[in-house]
């Protein structure tokens, strides 16, 4: 199994509409992408110097299906939004 953990940071402009916008449309992946065994996602709540403003982590069942999920064309519209919202994003994947 491969744990894919997103962490970002968004850009001081961003606004709650598009953030809101970004939780909706990662709510329905796991509904139309079938590589996705679990999802879950949220805004950071402690908010310390050091926080990302959000994280997402998510369980595939090997790394072709994580490459299946990327360059999935609902996750690819996700993409577009995180980029246009985001200001640094950070990326992991580890086998457990």
């Amino acid at each position: 199994m491969i744990k894919h953990i997103v962490l970002l940071k968004f850009k001081k402009d961003a606004q709650a509409e598009g953030i809101n916008g970004l939780e909706n449309k990662l709510g329905v992946l796991p509904s139309v992408i079938p590589e996705i065994k679990s999802y879950e996602f949220g805004r950071d709540v402690v908010r310390s110097e050091r926080s990302y403003d959000f994280a997402l982590v998510s369980v595939f069942e090997d790394t072709d299906s994580l490459k299946r999920y990327q360059v999935h064309p609902k996750h690819q519209e996700v993409l577009k939004t995180v980029k246009d919202l985001c200001e640094s994003i950070i990326v992991a994947d580890f086998v457990f």
